[in-house]
Formats: C-alpha cells, structure tokens, sequence
C-alpha cells in the first residue's frame, strides 16, 4: 500500500477542490495522509478514510521563526509518515515542503495554485521567492499548474524546465455536484453574485464601489456578497449593507442555491490560479463577468458566455455590469447555456483527476 502525504494551509479549498482526486487515491488502495490547520471540513475528509496530522500554517503572516518552525515539522512528519510520494499545495507548503521533500529525498508534486502578489511587482521579495521555489521545484516528479501564464512564468525565470511542468485546466468541478440550473426569471430583481474571500485581491474594492453605482442607476439590481473576511472589511460590509448597496451572507458551507438564484456571477479578481467559483457558477449555468486576467479568462468565452473586464477598473466592471443589465432576457439566458456548454467541455474534474494520476505516475 502505497502512502500519500498532502501538505495543505486550508480545508475548505483542499475538501471543496480536491476531495475527488483524494477519493481516487484512496480507491486506487493509497493510505493517504493530510498535514494541514484544523477546521471543520477535516471530518469529512477523515470519514473518507484519510488519516489528519495538525499541522499549523500561517497563510498570510511572513515571519521566518514561524517558518522555519513549519518546515522542521514537515521534516519531522516526512520521518514519521514515511510516505511513497506528497502532494503539496499553496505558496508554504510547496516552498518548505518541498525543500524538505528534497532533502529528505522523497518523491514529491508541487502544485502551483496562483503566484500571489509575490510576483506582481519587482524587488527584493519577489526575488527571494523564486529562489525558495528555484530550491523547492528541484528535484519535484511534476510541477502542475492551473493556467498557462503561471506556467509560463516559472519557466522564464528558470525555477523549473518546460518538461518537468504539466499545465491542468485548474481543479475542475464536479458536474453531478454542481448541476445545470433552469435560468431564473426576471421576476423584478436582476442578481448578481459573488462568491469568495471578501480581500483586496478579489477586487471586491472595485466591485464594491460598481455595485453603489449601479444601484443609483437600477434600484432594481441586487448585488449578493458570500464569502469570509480575510482583510479588515466588517466596517464597510456593515455599511454598504445598512446603505443597501450589497447583501451579505458571510461564509457558507453550500453555495448552490446562491448560484441557482443569481442572474449572473462576478469575479472582478487581480489574480488567480484558476478560479474555482467561476467553474462552479459556469456549471451550473451562469454568465460570468470577470477579470481579463490569467486564471480566470480562461473560464469564459468573451462577449458569448460572459464579459472580461480589466482588472481594477471600477469604470471597466460598471460598463460590462451596464451592458449585461440592458440585454434582452433571451440573451441572458443564451449566455447561461453558453457557459455551461463551455465549462462542461473544457473544466470536468473527472478528466483533470485522470490527467493528474497519469502525471503522478501512481
């Protein structure tokens, strides 16, 4: 029986975006082990047969006492578990796991879901990152990564070869878990949705402001917020909510029925990996606005299946939630169908999970 060790910083995205490819390593006989925080969707994951080792991680914080106290416990973790092969996700844990991975001389995948803001600009920390993954990526079986401009960036600062990488169209989604949904009516309220991190980098800046604006324009235009604080947003989500610019759900362990309401879903993100929500949405049968940028472009076909806008650009989100409001109901729902379309041919999971085991060579 071979043993699987998965170094994550998060539940919710390892048990909402992977728990199928962990289904399969289980089905293919794997003893699989997961280091990651606590939280709520670990039970889940325990009762499919999975073993959890607590492990702590600072996701956001950059302090090098707590670092290199994560990377003596994935040291400490690779002697214990012993593991055949790991599996690593996020920034941290594909950086300290993987060195430890390297060291210890253990088979290991690196998953590159988004680079961050590391990479946005140039200096002193971009620099020291890609060190870190020049040093992590070495001697990894596969590098995956969710878009091509991620792929493309490791290469050309020469982290990793072409040949070592494999770009997935992101983690999928699950078709019999998110359905086509019947387009709603427009029974006098036009919805739209977002879903995900209330943070800066989510562009919910922008859309915030966008949805003051459209809403002086069309009071009859609602704008649904659902998602976790990740930056200081509880004064402003207060006040938009007591304004009726936005309604606010806070965090939710089951988004289909906002998806199945909404009229249309928003993402106006600064970067991404590849963003799940809009596979989710897209699957479900939504038109999609969102950000003309790696990891989520890829999601749309622009001007049919939705709107690419540019990213942070109050103007460019406002004019293509106008333009979206003012079609004919028959072309709201052809872009519904459209997307579905789209996504269920471009983003199953069940074809990313097989592509995936082949490239883990299990």
């Amino acid at each position: 029986m071979k043993r699987v060790l998965i170094l994550a910083n998060f539940d919710v995205g390892l048990y909402k975006f992977r728990k199928e490819l962990i289904g399969e390593l289980l089905a293919r006989g794997c003893e699989v082990f997961l280091s990651l925080p606590d939280g709520e969707f670990i039970q889940p994951l325990v009762a499919m047969g999975c073993k959890f080792l607590n492990t702590p991680v600072d996701r956001r914080g950059i302090n090098p006492g707590t670092d290199l106290k994560l990377f003596r416990r994935y040291q400490k973790l690779l002697r214990q578990v012993r593991p055949d092969l790991v599996i690593t996700y996020t920034i941290k844990p594909n950086i300290y796991g993987g060195i430890a991975c390297r060291l210890a001389k253990v088979p290991y995948a690196v998953n590159i879901t988004g680079l961050g803001t590391a990479f946005q600009t140039e200096g002193l920390f971009k620099r020291l990152i890609v060190r870190l993954y020049k040093t992590a990526c070495k001697r990894a079986k596969v590098v995956f990564f969710e878009n091509e401009e991620n792929q493309r960036v490791f290469v050309e600062h020469r982290i990793v070869p072409r040949e070592q990488t494999c770009k997935l169209n992101g983690a999928g989604v699950n078709l019999e878990e998110y359905p086509l949904c019947e387009y709603p009516p427009e029974d006098g309220e036009l919805r739209f949705l977002f879903v995900g991190r209330v943070m800066k980098e989510k562009g919910v800046d922008e859309l915030f402001e966008a949805a003051r604006r459209i809403r002086r324009e069309h009071p009859s235009v609602s704008f649904d917020v659902v998602g976790p604080f990740e930056d200081d947003y509880k004064e402003k989500i207060d006040r938009l909510v007591s304004e009726g610019v936005i309604r606010y759900h806070g965090f939710q362990s089951d988004v289909r029925p906002f998806y199945q309401r909404c009229h249309c879903f928003v993402l106006p993100s600064y970067h991404e990996g590849m963003a799940n929500t809009l596979l989710e949405a897209g699957a479900t049968g939504r038109p999609l606005i969102t950000s003309d940028i790696p990891g989520c472009r890829e999601a749309v076909v622009n001007g049919e299946s939705g709107i690419l806008v540019k990213a942070g650009s109050v103007d460019s989100l406002t004019d293509a939630l106008r333009d979206f409001i003012g079609l004919p109901y028959e072309q709201k729902a052809y872009r519904a169908a459209r997307s579905f379309q789209y996504v269920r041919v471009h983003f199953d999971k069940n074809e990313i999970i097989k592509q995936t085991i082949r490239n883990l060579y299990l």
